[in-house]
């Protein structure tokens, strides 16, 4: 089977940053053992694959060693690629569990996509949990913004935030990907979103992705929307949008937008550029 594959970085900013993503799209899936092994052989934290079916286009996501069930940064890649290849417009995705939106848009000024993120949740985190975390993170209780409590938040899949005080403390993120990949594995975490409120309306956040095997996300969409539907969850005076720089600490600035809508639990829009890494690859799978 030959596979198109496309390379675009989502959540770009301009022609830097962003978080590549590898982009198949194709007239029927291929099988599960191959679509994780060319995600293994692409390398990026994602690889998004779709095909046509019944409802608009069925996709699925896999990391180099594991699927995920949503992931948002290859989504807005996915977007994007429909955009340039298809037409600008509304495409309806099927997920492993959920079904959401992406609206890729292509224009001389700009070139990206828009997704509508699964329906949002939050809850606490145990103590034994957050004290775990923090010591994979080298963090005490002081090292945390009061104002946004340690959660769990779901997007699409469960995200566990940490918001710390300072951009220096967040800047200092470090932990031992093994441990870290355990102890997501264990907690059913995809992400570990590490963020710092610089305004009401703009944060900044590190992501780490042990459970993918990947160290830290340069951008990434599904924690986004988690994190934009839990402080909504919160009370936090939002203003209706957040934007969200990510991966500056990595040289990879990248620059996500989340609109909030007051509806408790409702679905996200979270919104970013794209950029073209390489024209379209030829595989043989």
């Amino acid at each position: 089977m030959k596979l198109n594959l496309q390379h675009i970085a989502a959540f770009s900013n301009g022609q830097r940053g962003g978080n590549p993503a590898g982009v198949v799209i194709c007239d029927v899936l291929p099988e599960p053992g191959v679509m994780q092994e060319v995600a293994a052989q692409v390398g990026y934290s994602e690889t998004v694959f779709a095909a046509p079916g019944d409802e608009g286009w069925r996709v699925r996501y896999f990391a180099p060693e594991v699927e995920v069930d949503f992931c948002g940064h290859a989504t807005i890649a996915l977007g994007a690629a429909l955009a340039r290849h298809q037409q600008p417009g509304l495409f309806r995705l099927s997920l492993n569990h959920a079904r959401i939106t992406v609206d890729g848009y292509l224009s001389e000024a700009e070139w990206g996509a828009s997704f509508q993120s699964p329906p949002t949740r939050s809850g606490p985190v145990s103590g034994p949990v957050l004290t775990e975390a923090l010591d994979l993170f080298g963090l005490t209780p002081d090292d945390l913004d009061g104002r946004i409590p340690p959660a769990i938040a779901h997007g699409g899949a469960d995200h566990l935030v940490l918001a710390l005080k300072t951009r220096e403390t967040l800047k200092a993120m470090h932990y031992d990907l093994e441990k870290g990949r355990a102890f997501a594995e264990r907690e059913g975490f995809v992400t570990l979103n590490l963020v710092y409120a610089e305004t009401d309306t703009l944060f900044h956040s590190r992501n780490p992705f042990p459970f993918g095997g990947v160290y830290e996300d340069p951008a990434t969409g599904a924690a986004a929307a988690a994190l934009a539907g839990y402080i909504r969850d919160i009370g936090w005076p939002h203003q209706g949008t957040i934007v969200i720089r990510q991966g500056e600490d990595m040289g990879m600035p990248s620059q996500l937008k989340a609109e909030i809508t007051p509806e408790t639990g409702a679905s996200i829009r979270v919104s970013g550029s794209a950029r073209l890494i390489r024209e379209v690859q030829t595989l043989e799978a």
